[in-house]
């Protein structure tokens, strides 16, 4: 099968960018060829500290030929216009072109283009230094006198195209003087003699003998299960961090898992500490007992076979991250020696945001909020106030300096060294989340209150100086405070009226209806229940399920169907009449059984809405209609809407007006669907 194998060889590739660059290469390059003319069977793309490659399998010789026509003027047009058909059709005169005729438009020019297909070798030899050249790179470098930008110093090309019978040629371009060759290196130390390659197989085989694991998901299974039996055999478990496993990968090409070991006496630091000390500074996993207590093992990954079996390795290593553990157990030791209230004067020097002030000011907004909402979640007052006054104190403690992912965990801990309540301790950690889609929720009263006390402010704040997302900009994180102002109040079951503005309301609707439909809501029963003045998150949420539970049943399917049918007809007459009908009903023009009994069941429904909606059992509200599902049906049966007597014809429509009307007040049926 023929294939091109590509690799472009540089110095170390930054673990954050080698993914998406690969992804990156294999996209630019496979829509190249379509964009040519060429099919291919299959394309993969790899990436190692040191190089990016690309094999595409299936590729034809050359791309087909062409033939086209191009339509021209006029025999008889003026002979500028045949003079810019000629240069458009890359014919040298007129008579190179044909002439048609047609009956209404007499006769014509047409040029026939017929292009002779190109050889694949030539092909990829064009498109491929275009594509290098402008390499989407997040940030990118220049070298001595080159003019190209790459992410790191780019040293060879590999660049070969390969038939069915395993013949071989290098598909020639040059790059700042860089050549195309077949002619690729192995692992820096291990192997660094230069390898020639032929085809894929031939490459990999050769890579894997040269100390190089070509695939980033192969190196990654190779660091966790070596990583797994290390700790196994210590009776020890790994602590997963999918990715930490993937950035360790990115930075080395042959890894070899080893185990260390620090002082136990640093055990006496918060467990979060030492893992984000040991992750930041090494890149090192670190281990917990079958109990899960974490132990003063970790385990590095190296990226040599070493000859004293990694002796010297595991020492630098352990030194380092002693090192880092006493700078942490300084800074702990440090931090706890202030009362958190006594850091809170620091954060009037911490600039929240140019337009709205310092930290200090954005903590007494939180406080005030905070006060507010406890008292509808029945969290305490005063802890609530507490807890919110101390929230952001860590944010000028030396750990949290150090470790920026550590505040609020870092408050919790000074909290409760200092004595505080553990329910402000735990919501000065909980206070920001959730921080993801996948992160949980405070539970916790006080935790709630301060949580949706930050984020409101974040969203007031910001919408108070027009800084709000637009398209995928969103550099303050709105929609994700948005979200998790939803998921909170959601998922903790929550009826609270959210008192904001109606741009920032509809904001909410727009996450919420996000999240019900990522849920596998219905958007056309979304928009049913929303209205521009819906603000309980919840009981919209509420409504939406009751209302997919009453349209999955035939009651519910046949009633939504009377509905259409009752709107159908009052909106055709509200457009002769040129007004909308009241529901006013009067019971002295009703003579029919079957109007009477529609009637009476409406203002039975309607009282039972309305009691059901008044208690926030949307279920039952929404449920309740399903009885006028037979009413309805047996009035279309049996009674003329637009009777002779104008006076039963406005009095039929008033009563499909109140039954329009009831409906509505659970959700806008006409915005459902099917």
């Amino acid at each position: 099968m023929s294939e091109f194998l590509l690799e472009l060889f540089s110095e170390e590739i930054p673990a954050r960018f080698q993914r998406k660059a690969a992804n990156d290469l294999k996209k630019l390059v496979t829509n190249a060829l379509v964009d040519a003319g060429l099919t291919y069977e299959s394309a993969k793309s790899f990436v190692t500290p040191r190089r990016l490659a690309l094999v595409i399998t299936g590729l034809p010789k050359s791309s087909p030929d062409t033939r086209s026509e191009k339509k021209g003027p006029k025999i008889d047009a003026p002979e500028q216009a045949i003079a810019g058909f000629l240069r458009g059709a890359g014919l040298n005169s007129i008579n190179e072109a044909t002439i048609q005729s047609d009956p209404k438009k007499g006769e014509f020019y047409v040029a026939v283009i017929e292009k002779k297909g190109l050889s694949t070798v030539k092909i990829l030899s064009e498109i491929m230094p275009k594509i290098i050249k402008n390499f989407p790179w997040a940030k990118s470098m220049r070298w001595g006198n080159g003019k190209l930008n790459w992410v790191r110093p780019l040293r060879s090309i590999v660049a070969i195209f390969s038939n069915e019978i395993d013949e071989s040629e290098i598909v020639g371009f040059e790059i700042d003087d860089i050549k195309s060759g077949d002619e690729t290196y192995g692992h820096r130390f291990l192997s660094p003699k230069p390898i020639k390659i032929k085809r894929f197989d031939d490459y990999a085989q050769s890579l894997q003998k040269a100390h190089v694991v070509l695939d980033i998901d192969r190196r990654m299974q190779i660091i966790e299960q070596d990583a797994n039996q290390l700790s196994f055999a210590k009776g020890l478990k790994l602590i997963s961090d999918k990715r930490l496993l993937e950035e360790v990968a990115g930075l080395v090409e042959w890894p070899v898992p080893m185990m260390g070991s620090f002082e136990k006496d640093f055990l006496s630091l918060p467990k979060e500490v030492i893992v984000t000390t040991i992750k930041a500074n090494q890149k090192c996993f670190c281990l917990t007992d079958e109990e899960g207590k974490l132990t003063n093992k970790f385990i590095l990954v190296s990226n040599m076979i070493a000859d004293d079996g990694g002796k010297l390795i595991i020492a630098g290593n352990e030194s380092v991250i002693t090192a880092r553990l006493k700078d942490a157990l300084f800074f702990y030791e440090n931090d706890l020696k202030a009362p958190l209230a006594d850091r809170l004067p620091k954060l009037k020097s911490m600039i929240f945001h140019a337009k709205l002030g310092s930290q200090f000011e954005r903590v007494e907004r939180i406080i005030s909020l905070a006060k507010n909402i406890a008292p509808q979640i029945g969290a305490d007052i005063d802890l609530t106030a507490r807890a919110a006054n101390l929230a952001k104190a860590d944010l000028v403690s030396e750990m949290v300096n150090e470790f920026a992912s550590l505040q609020g965990l870092m408050g919790r801990y000074y909290a409760l060294e200092q004595g505080e309540d553990e329910r402000v301790a735990n919501a000065i950690q909980n206070h920001y989340k959730p921080v993801g889609a996948s992160d949980e929720v405070p539970t916790e009263p006080i935790s709630i209150a301060v949580a949706l006390a930050d984020k409101l402010d974040l969203l007031n704040s910001f919408w108070s100086i027009n800084e709000k997302p637009t398209g995928s900009r969103d550099p303050f994180a709105l929609r994700r405070a948005a979200l998790g102002i939803i998921r909170i109040l959601v998922e903790n079951k929550i009826d609270f009226q959210l008192d904001v503005e109606p741009d920032l309301l509809s904001f909410f609707h727009d996450r919420l209806k996000v999240m019900l439909r990522d849920n596998g809501a219905r958007h056309d029963l979304v928009d049913a229940v929303i209205t521009a003045l819906s603000n309980d998150m919840f009981e919209i949420t509420l409504r939406v399920n009751a209302l997919s539970d009453l349209l999955e049943k035939p009651a519910g399917i046949d009633l939504l169907a009377g509905y259409r049918r009752a709107v159908n007809i009052l909106l055709a007459e509200e457009k002769k009449e040129g007004s909308n009908f009241s529901g006013e009903v009067d019971l002295s023009l009703l003579s029919l059984e079957q109007e009477i009994a529609l009637k009476n069941a409406i203002d039975d429904v309607a009282e039972k809405v309305q009691a059901h909606i008044k208690s926030d059992d949307f279920s039952a509200a929404i449920q309740s209609l399903a009885s006028l599902q037979k009413p309805v049906d047996n009035f279309f049966e049996h009674v003329l809407v637009n009777d002779e007597d104008k006076s039963i014809r406005k009095n039929r429509l008033n009563l499909l007006a109140y039954l329009r009307d009831v409906m509505h007040l659970v959700a806008n049926f006409s915005k459902i669907e099917g």
